[in-house]
Formats: structure tokens, sequence, C-alpha cells
């Protein structure tokens, strides 16, 4: 029975590899739409990596505060980020089905789900800045810092949940280039110089940097939206 089993399982492994082929129009199509993923990210990687780079040039104290909020946002966007990805998964389905109105539809409920819940989150931040940062540290100055840019961003924290729903809807889509080319502009043509300007030559110092943040990031969010609501994406073929 042994032998039977091993012999059943090496002729059901030379059948998978029989069926293998080489599809190149297929692979260049996965490197296209992945290069635009890929694109999306660094673009937002290295606009933090030059935010940081100015707070360090304000103090210790404003990277320090910087450093201890984006850790406790990022972990708060979790779900939020959990709900945008399932926006990908039904604009892709929908759209492999010839549904693209159905594909809209679950995206638009999806946004205001994740509205919902950024705005509840961003309520937390506006609330309860300093208390969210003082179990980390006991320098009273960071928590000051780090409890102003929880402060800041909440007055548009929501815009974020819908930014990031849209973004995923393109990527669904398999448009990855359109929110590499937006953040593009947003961050490093927008965001970069803002913070730059408002910290160190008009004096902001830290609260440049965050006021920077807020400005581009509603921007680039309500733009995306405005871009999704066009509905161009509905005619790609996936």
């Amino acid at each position: 029975m042994q032998a039977w089993i091993l012999v059943r399982g090496s002729e059901h492994l030379r059948l998978r590899r029989a069926s293998l082929r080489w599809h190149g129009a297929t692979l260049m199509q996965i490197v296209h739409t992945s290069l635009g993923g890929i694109g999306h990210m660094i673009v937002s990687m290295i606009a933090w990596i030059f935010l940081m780079r100015i707070l360090a040039r304000v103090s210790t104290e404003a990277m320090a505060g910087a450093t201890i909020t984006i850790r406790i946002m990022m972990f708060t966007l979790m779900p939020a980020l959990g709900m945008s990805n399932a926006a990908a998964t039904r604009v892709g389905q929908n759209l492999g089905a010839g549904e693209p109105e159905r594909a809209e539809a679950a995206v638009w409920r999806i946004g205001w789900m994740n509205m919902a819940f950024t705005l509840a989150v961003s309520v937390a931040f506006f609330f309860l800045h300093d208390e969210l940062v003082a179990p980390f540290t006991d320098d009273a100055q960071v928590v000051a810092i780090g409890g102003e840019w929880f402060a800041i961003p909440s007055y548009s924290y929501f815009v974020s949940g819908w930014w990031m729903v849209s973004v995923q809807a393109f990527n669904g889509a398999g448009d990855t280039m359109t929110p590499t080319w937006i953040n593009l502009v947003f961050f490093w043509l927008i965001q970069i110089p803002l913070a730059w300007v408002l910290a160190l030559p008009l004096g902001w110092a830290h609260s440049g940097v965050f006021w920077g943040v807020l400005v581009s990031e509603t921007a680039v969010g309500l733009f995306t939206l405005w871009l999704f609501s066009r509905g161009r994406w509905k005619t790609a073929r996936v």
C-alpha cells in the first residue's frame, strides 16, 4: 500500500510539472503591477525619512516625541488598513466579474466604515493626546511634542481613512501607478518643502512639520477620493 501511494504521488507530481507553462505576458503584467506598488511605498517611506531629518534639526525631543506618536498611529491604523485591503479585494473580484458598479458600491461602503473608525480614533487623539504619550517617556517636553502631533492631525484624521480606501481601490483595479504619482506630487513636492519652510525658515519648529503633514495629507486624501469618484478605474480589465 505504501509503495502504491508513493507511485500515485509521483504520477501526480509528474502531471503537475507537465502542466506548467511559461507565460511571459502574464509575468510582465505581474511585474508592471508590482512596480507601482513598490514605488508607492518607496515614495511614502522616503518622505517620512525627510520629515524625521527636519525634526532632527529642530531638537532631539522633537524626534523622540514624533517617534512615539508615529508608532502609536501605525498601531491604531491597523484595522483601517485591513478594511482598505478588503476594498482592493472587492474591487478586483467585481471588476473581474464584470460588475464595476458593484465594485464602486463596495468601496464607498468600506470608505464610510473606515471614516467612522478613524473619526473615533481622532476624537481619542484630540482629548487624550498627552495621556497616550506619557506611558512611554518621563520627559515632559517629549510628552508635549508627541501630544501636539496627536492633536493636530486629529482635525482631519478621518480623511486618511478615505485616502487608504481610495488608494487600495486603484490597486485592486490594477492601477498601481496612479497612487505612486499622487504620492510623489503631494509628499515630495508639497509635504517635504512645506514642512521644511514652516519648521526652519519660518521658525515654527516641530509644529511646522506637524502642520505640513496635516495640510499635505488632507490634500492628498481629498484629491485621491475625487480622482476615484471620476470612475475611470472602472474601465480596467482585471
